[in-house]
């Protein structure tokens, strides 16, 4: 047999064994990460998104464990740089707030392309959002979060599809939280919704027991924010 009637098999196993890995990532996803030892701590990405979508992230961050939830790296879209102001202010807060002798690792900052400005059409959003993947599977590689949080902004799409390309590739496993936010009573956002169909979030969390009802994978975890 030579290597030209080989071609479409090869090409076929290739694709079934693909498959079988994108199946067991689905599988595994959601599930803990059966380790002999825990970590002391969790690398955490954070999604910003601007305006509400910051305000209510940092209202949860400011009940997170940060020692067990650190190094933190936020990031927020390129024109977005007040989202990222907050979130520096937060984190020199937090040093001025530790006591003396402890020391508080360092956050990292920083920005990523938009998948789609508002009011941009959706033909034109075609080339902008390649771009943002590509940056966002840049950024994943770089980072290698354990934890990413995320509450909404668009910017999360690209950044969870890249870290479940990073699951595939066996590269890093890196579990997604998503938390809707409060402002959605009664539907999904489009990010929320895109995740949610897609399995790509390992938690989905809503705020409302009437989204819980119509998206029965989410938890209802009451009011955070």
């Amino acid at each position: 047999m030579d290597l030209t009637s080989m071609g479409p098999t090869i090409i076929i196993i290739i694709i079934t064994l693909i498959a079988i890995r994108v199946a067991y990532v689905f599988f595994q996803s959601g599930k803990p990460l059966c380790t002999t030892s825990l970590p002391q701590s969790y690398s955490t990405l954070i999604v910003l998104g601007s305006g509400g979508h910051t305000a209510e992230m940092l209202n949860l961050l400011a009940v997170l464990d940060k020692d067990k939830f650190t190094p933190r790296s936020y990031i927020a879209a390129a024109t977005d740089n007040m989202s990222l102001q907050k979130a520096q202010a937060m984190e020199e807060s937090l040093v001025h707030q530790t006591n003396a002798g402890k020391m508080v690792e360092a956050a990292q900052f920083m920005q990523i392309y938009r998948s789609r400005e508002v009011g941009q059409s959706y033909l034109t959003s075609v080339g902008t959002t390649l771009v943002a993947m590509v940056h966002a599977l840049w950024l994943m590689f770089k980072i290698r979060p354990q934890v990413i949080l995320c509450n909404g902004p668009g910017t999360c799409i690209p950044l969870c599809a890249s870290a479940f390309l990073l699951k595939v590739a066996g590269i890093k496993w890196s579990s997604i939280f998503y938390v809707e936010s409060i402002a959605r009573v009664r539907k999904l956002s489009l990010s929320g919704l895109l995740l949610y169909k897609s399995h790509l979030a390992d938690q989905f969390f809503v705020q409302w027991p009437k989204l819980q009802r119509k998206y029965p994978r989410a938890h209802y975890v009451g009011c955070l924010m």
